[in-house]
C-alpha cells in the first residue's frame, strides 16, 4: 500500500514539472521581429505651389486662305511639316492673272502715249493763245484733255499695281514659323477668295499653357508676380521631367460661373514637348519654404488620436510618434511637427506593428536586411 502511494506521487510530480515548464518556454523574452520598409526623414527647401490642370495653346495660329479665286495648281509642303516664315505653301494657277497684268500694262502704255500727245498740244496752244492764233475755248479744251489723259495714266498705274498684287496672291507663303497641319484642299480644286480654308499653321515655339486658379488665390499670385517672374512647371503625361516656363498673363476678370481666374504661362518649348490642345498638370511656384522636413506619404497613418508615424529607434524597436503634416509635394508630405531630419520612419508593414516591437528592415528588393541596432 505504501509502495503504491509512493509510485502515484512520483507520477504526479513528473506531471507537475512538465506542466510548469511549458509556459516558461512560451513566455520567452524575445518575440519575432516584424519585417518593415523604412525611409529616412529628410530636410530640404520645398516650393510653395498652386496646382491646376492646364491646356496647351499655340503661340499664334494662322488660317491659310486664298485671296484670289482660281484653281489650286500645286501644294509645296507635306502635312505636319515644320515651315518657316516666307516658305511657299500653295500656288494658284497664275495664268489668268498674268494675262490680266499684261492687259493692264498695255492699257497704261496706250494712255501714256495719249497723255504725252495731249500735253504737247496743250503747251502749243498756250503759245498760240498768247499770239492770238487760237481762241480761249480751244485753249481750255486742250488743257482739260491733257489733265484728263494724265489722270487716266494714274488710274492705269493703279490697275497695273493691282494686277501685280493679284498675281502675287497666286503664291501663298507662310506668314509665321510653325508647324502646318492637315491639308484641307488638294491640288486641282477650284478655291474661292477669302472663303476656302487650305490649312492651319500653329506656332509651337514658344507656346502658352492656360489654366485657372481659385479667385481667393488671386491676391497672392498678383503680389508675387509684382515681385518678379513666377516659374511655372508643366508636367506632360509620361514625361521624364517637367517643362519650365514663366507666368505671362493674369486675366482682368474673375469667371462668375466658376469663381476662377484665367492665367497663362509662356514656354519656349524648343523640343516641342508641349503640343497645342494637350492637357497637362501645372504647378505655379509662389515661394520657397526653407529647411522643410519631409517623409514619404505612405509613412503617415491616421488613428483615433490623429495622424502619426512609426519611428524606428536606434535599438530597432518601433515607436509611435504623433505628427502634424502639411502640404503634399509629389510623393512626399511636409511634416510641420513631430520629426527631425535623419530619423527613420516605417513606410510599409505598419499593420503588424505595435509600440515597442522589434522590426526587421527589408531592403529594396523586399528581402530582410541586417538590423542597424546594437548586437
Amino acid at each position: 500500500m505504501q509502495a503504491h502511494f509512493l509510485s502515484a506521487a512520483a507520477v504526479l510530480a513528473v506531471l507537475v514539472n512538465a506542466c510548469s515548464s511549458g509556459p516558461r518556454e512560451s513566455d520567452g523574452d524575445h518575440k519575432e521581429a516584424v519585417p518593415v520598409a523604412v525611409a529616412s526623414v529628410v530636410q530640404r527647401d520645398v516650393p510653395v505651389q498652386l496646382h491646376a490642370i492646364g491646356n496647351v495653346e499655340a503661340y499664334s495660329t494662322v488660317l491659310v486662305k486664298t485671296q484670289v479665286e482660281g484653281q489650286l495648281a500645286q501644294v509645296h509642303f507635306v502635312e505636319g511639316q515644320r515651315v518657316k516664315k516666307g516658305d511657299l505653301l500653295f500656288t494658284i494657277d497664275p495664268r489668268p492673272f498674268e494675262s490680266a497684268l499684261r492687259q493692264a500694262e498695255a492699257t497704261r502704255a496706250r494712255d501714256a502715249a495719249e497723255a504725252r500727245n495731249a500735253e504737247v498740244d496743250a503747251k502749243r496752244r498756250t503759245r498760240l493763245l498768247a499770239e492770238g492764233f487760237v481762241s480761249q475755248d480751244e485753249y481750255d479744251q486742250s488743257q482739260t484733255k491733257a489733265a484728263s489723259s494724265a489722270a487716266a495714266v494714274k488710274a492705269d498705274e493703279a490697275a497695273v499695281e493691282n494686277a501685280h498684287l493679284q498675281l502675287q496672291y497666286c503664291y501663298i507663303h507662310s506668314p509665321i514659323d510653325g508647324r502646318v497641319g492637315q491639308l484641307l484642299v488638294h491640288a486641282g480644286n477650284v478655291v474661292k477668295a477669302n472663303d476656302t480654308l487650305l490649312a492651319v499653321i500653329n506656332q509651337v515655339r514658344p507656346v502658352y499653357v492656360s489654366f485657372s486658379v481659385p479667385e481667393q488665390e488671386l491676391p497672392e499670385v498678383r503680389r508675387r508676380a509684382a515681385e518678379g517672374k513666377l516659374p511655372v512647371q508643366a508636367f506632360v503625361p509620361h514625361g521624364v521631367a517637367p517643362v519650365v516656363g514663366d507666368l505671362s498673363f493674369i486675366n482682368n476678370t474673375v469667371d462668375m460661373t466658376t469663381g476662377t481666374v484665367l492665367l497663362k504661362a509662356l514656354f519656349e518649348n524648343d523640343d516641342e514637348a508641349l503640343w497645342p490642345g494637350q492637357f497637362v498638370d501645372v504647378a505655379v511656384t509662389l515661394a520657397v519654404r526653407k529647411d522643410s522636413v519631409l517623409v514619404p506619404a505612405e509613412a503617415v497613418q491616421v488613428g483615433q488620436q490623429g495622424q502619426y508615424v512609426f519611428v524606428v529607434a536606434t535599438d530597432d524597436s518601433a515607436e509611435v510618434r504623433a505628427v502634424v503634416p502639411g502640404e503634399r509635394i509629389g510623393s512626399e508630405i511636409v511634416v510641420a511637427q513631430g520629426l527631425t531630419a535623419g530619423e527613420r520612419v516605417v513606410t510599409d508593414g505598419q499593420i503588424r506593428l505595435a509600440p515597442g516591437l522589434k522590426v526587421q528592415i527589408k531592403d529594396g528588393t523586399g528581402n530582410q536586411a541586417p538590423t542597424a541596432g546594437p548586437n
